[in-house]
């Protein structure tokens, strides 16, 4: 088991997923099966790799700081089958300790902590592209709509945690700067956007028609910010295993 997680710390970069299908719980692992992972690890991993997970050069387990991108279904897939070459042998692990060590990995070897499942990034892009419906609203990489937040780098600017949140909960996951406004000029007009700057005398937002509208306060009769996102919540709409890969996806992406 030792061996298995020299390796496993070598295959998986921040992009742990759904080991184990049959576990739902919008997307996050049980206690249970954090519990399992810790009991795994501690009996048979922790000898080469430290109870916290830091002994071997150039990992550290719990910070989640390893060498190469892969899913959970591609470590069970590598735990299962073996390394080529002779880097690991296979291991005929329960399904549960295999689920269990990897959600006490994205535990961070918190047994308190409640790690997001992440999937598989193709299968996330074509969620996002087709049944997702994301680039009706967003942006990614030059195609899409301008009317929600650009992600294309994305990845780079938020973690696991937080697009996890703006997927299921996505009023909780609202950045301050992104909150749509409504405004009621003096002259009458009504617009209302998404908020793209904003400071002590003016306000800069874009319209659900793209249009770019630069507002100067004087000249406002009445100015809201809304505290609800327009982006709808995924929960019921994807399944716990679109929006793992979802996540996946989202985090790969890290500007051009």
């Amino acid at each position: 088991m030792s061996r298995l997680f020299i390796f496993a710390a070598a295959a998986v970069l921040l992009t742990l997923g759904a080991a184990n299908p049959a576990a739902q719980d919008h997307g996050q692992y049980t206690q249970a099966e954090i519990d399992a992972g810790s009991r795994v690890y501690s009996r048979q991993c922790a000898t080469c790799h430290g109870p916290n997970g830091d002994q071997v050069s150039g990992i550290d387990l719990r910070r989640q700081q390893f060498r190469r991108a892969s899913s959970d279904e591609d470590l069970a897939r590598v735990i299962t089958t073996g390394a080529a070459g002779g880097a690991m042998p296979p291991f005929a692990l329960q399904p549960a300790e295999l689920t269990g060590v990897v959600a006490f990995i994205r535990a961070g070897f918190d047994l308190t902590a409640r790690p997001v499942r992440v999937g598989t990034a193709a299968r996330g892009k074509a969620v996002v592209e087709g049944k997702g419906g994301c680039i009706a609203c967003h942006r990614i990489n030059g195609a899409g709509s301008r009317v929600a937040p650009d992600l294309s780098d994305v990845g780079v600017t938020r973690n696991v945690e937080a697009i996890h949140r703006s997927l299921t909960d996505p009023t909780s996951g609202m950045m301050p700067i992104n909150r749509p406004v409504r405004i009621t000029m003096k002259d009458g007009r009504t617009i209302s956007g998404r908020r793209l700057n904003e400071d002590t005398y003016t306000v800069q937002l874009i319209d659900d028609r793209e249009r770019l509208h630069s507002l100067v306060k004087s000249d406002m009769r009445n100015y809201v910010v809304e505290t609800k996102s327009p982006m709808p919540a995924y929960v019921g709409k994807l399944t716990d295993a679109e929006i793992a890969d979802v996540i996946a996806y989202l985090l790969t992406l890290r500007g051009q």
